[in-house]
């Protein structure tokens, strides 16, 4: 199998979504800097995310959604019926300046990534995982929806099945409804119980090729071990799936401000690592993540894995001082430990496998 590829774009360097949205931090620069601070990258297994055209989207957006989005990056202004029906500038999805190019540019990487994924390999995109997009308008931050257009790409280029695990801190609902009751791709999605978008309950199967674990408040690395190793690692081989696409959301991390799980980007990694065996074509996308220093060693840490190294080794000056550029205006910020500063690893997070978490686990795996 050839090497890992890492897809990333410039775009994301100074592109915000205002100074008071949780994705005014930088994510997808902060991790690719980091990559390379660290020697990690070689250029050539560097691409450049291209950005999807409105034909690609239509895949599975509606055109005219499509339409709008571009409308609102040209004119910087949204009227009243289109804001209604696309809920474009408002609930969290504002009008900034590269509203269609920057998660067009989310969407052409994904699709590049498959493109390289028709013989197998494993691809990182940290700019895809936009699970939250719906067909004609945008939903948790996600104006358009790569993960979906991903698989219809495997789907389309007859790679099935298709497995998709999503370890973002929210359900991965837009996906999930996607490919409701499509028996050419199984959607497992772990996430925090109780939060938005409040889908994803317990029991809920999506049309039967869904599974849902909403795990509690304090979810640990050891029931995320649990979780993987007696969930979805077995429904990943009962499935033999000819590509699989993980979500790496970094918001059920400890140190994000976004959700009440304690997970240490350690378990994220061991969980990518098991799970990345699964299947011949690995496609590895971000997603949610609102503390720049845990996103950005959280996401250099993924490709580490992916490209067999080892992450939790010594920082390079060159690294460090990567970290100690990245600013974030929030609280927790004032009273930052040093470790953001200084190591890519955190201190791992283990505790008992409560009951809740195993019979979860139970669930899911009945057929």
């Amino acid at each position: 199998m050839r090497p890992p590829i890492l897809i990333g774009s410039e775009i994301y360097r100074h592109s915000t979504y205002g100074a008071k949205h949780p994705l005014a931090i930088p994510r997808v620069s902060a991790a690719l800097d980091l990559i390379r601070a660290m020697g990690w990258l070689d250029p050539a297994r560097y691409v450049d995310g291209p950005v999807a055209t409105p034909e690609q989207l239509a895949r599975f957006h509606d055109p005219a959604y499509v339409r709008a989005v571009q409308e609102a990056e040209a004119t910087r202004h949204v009227a009243d019926e289109v804001r209604d029906r696309h809920n474009i500038g408002r609930n969290g999805n504002p009008v900034i300046a590269e509203i269609f190019r920057r998660p067009a540019t989310a969407c052409g990487s994904t699709l590049k990534a498959v493109e390289l994924l028709r013989e197998p390999g494993v691809v990182h995109s940290p700019a895809g995982g936009t699970h939250h997009g719906r067909p004609d308008r945008a939903s948790g931050f996600c104006y358009f929806n790569d993960p979906v257009l991903g698989i219809l790409a495997f789907l389309d280029a007859g790679i099935a099945p298709v497995y998709y695990v999503d370890l973002d801190a929210h359900h991965g609902d837009g996906v999930e409804d996607a490919f409701r009751g499509d028996a050419r791709v199984l959607t497992v999605s772990v996430h925090e119980a109780g939060r938005w978008p409040h889908s994803g309950t317990r029991g809920d199967r999506g049309g039967g090729n869904a599974r849902n674990l909403p795990v509690p408040p304090g979810f640990n690395d050891s029931e995320l071990a649990a979780i993987v190793e007696h969930a979805l690692v077995p429904l990943g081989r009962a499935l033999k799936p000819a590509a699989i696409v993980l979500q790496c959301g970094a918001d059920g991390l400890a140190d994000d401000p976004q959700s009440r799980l304690d997970l240490s980007n350690g378990a994220v990694w061991a969980a990518v690592a098991s799970l990345a065996l699964l299947a011949p074509r690995v496609l590895v996308l971000g997603g949610g993540g609102y503390n720049p220093w845990s996103v950005a060693r959280c996401w250099s840490g993924i490709w580490a894995v992916l490209d067999g190294r080892d992450p939790a080794v010594p920082l390079t000056p060159e690294a460090g001082t990567v970290l100690r550029g990245l600013r974030w205006i929030h609280s927790r910020a004032r009273s930052a430990p040093e470790r953001w500063f200084t190591t890519l690893a955190d201190p791992p997070n283990t505790g008992p496998v409560r009951g809740e978490v195993a019979e979860l686990i139970e669930e899911v795996m009945l057929p």
